[in-house]
């Protein structure tokens, strides 16, 4: 499971011209679900999302998290994170978990943000999406590691 968490100081989704999410402050999560990926994964991340400190206190300095902001979290599914491209030019996609199986992690990965009191909002899986950020900094971190 990879993610891309990106500090926005608002974002909107939309497929086919119609306005799906949007959020005010808080983040940006794309994430790629790879063949093998669990919800214990999902729920590493979820948790280490929730709590990364990368919003900037009174002096400056990113110490303080999405809870602490009352931010929100539009997740957004996206399978190219988990591309292969080292062997030419086209992208090889069969580190990818199967649509199926990958759709039911990312609902749980969004069920596991909620529950953790998270304000979510979520794209469509699997749809061709418009995504309009205005990110904050730049601030982006990737996050993959297992637990």
């Amino acid at each position: 499971m990879k993610t891309v968490v990106q500090r926005v100081k608002e974002a909107s989704l939309s497929v086919d011209g119609k306005l799906v999410s949007k959020i005010g402050k808080g983040l940006c999560v794309y994430l790629g679900v790879e063949r093998g990926d669990t919800q214990s994964l999902a729920d590493y991340l979820s948790k280490k999302i929730y709590n990364i400190r990368i919003f900037e206190d009174e002096d400056g300095k990113m110490n303080v998290a999405l809870k602490d902001i009352g931010g929100e979290i539009l997740v957004i599914s996206q399978f190219t994170l988990c591309a292969d491209a080292t062997g030419g030019n086209r992208p090889s996609f069969a580190l990818a978990e199967d649509p199926a199986v990958a759709e039911k992690l990312y609902e749980y990965f969004v069920e596991k943000l909620v529950l953790l009191g998270a304000r979510v909002k979520t794209g469509v899986f699997g749809a061709d999406m418009q995504i309009v950020q205005h990110n904050d900094g730049p601030v982006t971190i990737e996050l993959d590691k297992r637990p």
